[in-house]
């Protein structure tokens, strides 16, 4: 099994230093995002097992990364650092979905303890995060693979990534605007159009020659996958 992942998104560098020494003195391994737009990326780079995620960041807020993160993501631990009198960001950061918060200045002890209760998670939890699925229509997010009826399929990576995003927000109508920043990202700037197309590919390998359709259109708003 290999070393636990943690993600460090703070702007304070001396503290960030301070708990990347001490989070891989205890055989994490670990990566630094320095504003809430390098985390997202980081993010999408990667899974990662757990996030320590500081309220006051520049560039997106972590209220604001929080809340993009849990949009297809429901499962990583996410531990928010907060400052001692932050009352309204800790009850808003539990209701957005944080697992935990740890108030600043805080002891490394009390930080160590609260990462090990959150990475215990069962074999259930972990297989649950690592496979999607409706169906006969099933993703192996650790093997990158995607089957239909038992038969693999061949997309292209942003074909998969549209897949595995429909996926993860199942039963949930996603606006073309919403795919647009999860999938493509939040720095792109061409046309929403490309939705429309990269849909009509998908459609082609994972719903043509099959009974049932899984992708459906909701006009006028977006794209979803129901399970029935």
């Amino acid at each position: 099994m290999g070393q636990p992942t943690i993600l460090i998104v703070e702007d304070e560098e001396k503290l960030s230093r301070v708990l990347q020494l001490e989070l891989e003195y205890e055989n994490y391994h670990t990566a630094i995002a320095n504003n809430g737009k390098d985390a997202l990326r980081l993010m999408k780079e990667k899974d990662w097992d757990l996030v320590l995620l500081d309220i006051m960041i520049p560039e997106l807020s972590g209220l604001e990364v929080l809340r993009r993160i849990r949009r297809t993501d429901e499962n990583t631990p996410i531990i928010l650092l907060t400052a001692r009198d932050a009352v309204h960001d800790k009850v808003s950061g539990l209701d957005l979905g944080a697992n935990d918060y740890v108030t600043k200045p805080f002891q490394i002890e009390e930080l160590l303890a609260r990462i090990r209760v959150h990475l215990r998670k069962p074999v259930e939890r972990k297989m649950q995060k690592d496979m999607l699925s409706v169906g006969d229509l099933m993703v192996d997010l650790a093997g990158h693979e995607v089957r239909r009826d038992g038969n693999l399929l061949e997309l292209t990576p942003r074909e998969y990534d549209l897949l595995v995003c429909l996926l993860k927000n199942k039963n949930i109508v996603l606006t073309r605007d919403q795919l647009i920043e999860q999938v493509w990202g939040y720095d792109y700037f061409g046309e929403t159009n490309v939705v429309d197309v990269y849909v009509r590919y998908l459609r082609q390998k994972v719903d043509k020659g099959y009974p049932k359709s899984y992708i459906q259109t909701v006009r006028g708003v977006g794209y979803t996958i129901k399970d029935q």
